[in-house]
């Protein structure tokens, strides 16, 4: 009987921003704006790199995908957030938790993958550039693509299967704005030390992967540039990988606190602020902040506008 009983629990409700009522209307409209700018921003990005043959080079062909993973992270997380800004019931069931985080590990494994590969990308290019076509070719970067989003699958599927193994009986109060599973763990009746010890090592090993391969690249990179005698080669190459090392560190500072700390380093209110950071601002900035460094992508909207006026 206790076993079934063990069993019950299968809705949660999300508390959501912790915030005074007040500013429900606010911060629903500002989430809101934050939202309809994301999708915007980065679907206008691919839609771009789509139309230009000048950008359809490896180099645009993974910030094209990185802005549909942005555009995913965003569409996982943020709608129902807007709609638990009003809704009277805030339940959420096991089975629509287990789909929201599967999809947001899905997108955050590859986003992590694609940045690897973007350092990789700007490395040959920097310093191989008389190799650069004959190392990055077509067949290439498709498999890079491809290893990225079975990467970003496989990681996915490990960890919802092991939320399989836990119960829930005492708490149904799961306090966070989406369902990420460090805030299950804590209203677990199973022991999650297993689950905790699995996240640790694979979200782990693929950030201190992909890490060490941005941070060999860049490395590499930098002794090249400053081998430079060109004022302007030297400005060209920072202007080309600023925008990828500042999306770089905006969006691991989160994933390590988050993911790979301590557990008792943080409170929930903490929590959430990181999760709000790498789920809403990151999709937010990573298209200006790569399309206002980067003047072939100002070049090509700049004919787009200049066409359809």
């Amino acid at each position: 009987m206790e076993k079934e009983n063990v069993t019950l629990l299968t809705e949660f409700i999300l508390t959501g921003l912790t915030y005074q009522l007040e500013w429900q209307i606010p911060l629903f409209l500002l989430f809101l704006v934050i939202y309809l700018i994301t999708i915007m921003g980065n679907l206008g990005l691919i839609v771009l790199i789509w139309n230009d043959p000048h950008l359809h080079i490896p180099m645009y062909l993974f910030l094209g995908n990185m802005a549909f993973v942005d555009a995913w992270v965003a569409s996982t997380v943020t709608p129902k957030m807007l709609v638990n800004f009003f809704a009277k019931s805030k339940m959420i069931s096991f089975t629509e938790c287990k789909i929201q985080f599967f999809s947001l590990a899905i997108c955050v494994t590859i986003e992590c993958f694609l940045l690897a590969t973007m350092a990789y990308d700007r490395y040959v290019a920097i310093c191989k550039p008389l190799l650069y076509s004959v190392i990055m070719t077509n067949r290439l970067c498709i498999w890079l693509l491809v290893l990225s989003f079975l990467g970003g699958l496989f990681h996915a599927i490990i960890h919802d299967a092991f939320l399989f193994r836990l119960t829930f009986c005492n708490s149904i109060i799961v306090h966070h704005f989406y369902c990420d599973i460090m805030p299950l763990f804590k209203i677990s009746c199973t022991d999650p030390s297993i689950n905790i010890l699995m996240l640790f090592i694979f979200a782990g090993s693929i950030q201190v992967l992909t890490i060490s391969i941005v941070l060999v690249s860049y490395t590499l990179v930098l002794f090249t540039i400053l081998k430079k005698k060109s004022v302007q080669g030297i400005r060209k190459a920072f202007s080309t990988c600023g925008a990828h090392l500042l999306s770089v560190s905006l969006y691991y500072g989160p994933l390590l606190f988050m993911y790979v700390r301590p557990r008792s380093a943080q409170g929930d209110d903490e929590d959430m602020m990181d999760s709000l950071f790498y789920t809403v601002i990151i999709p937010l900035l990573n298209p200006i902040i790569y399309s206002l460094r980067n003047k072939k992508v100002i070049d090509s909207l700049a004919k787009m506008l200049k066409r359809n006026a």
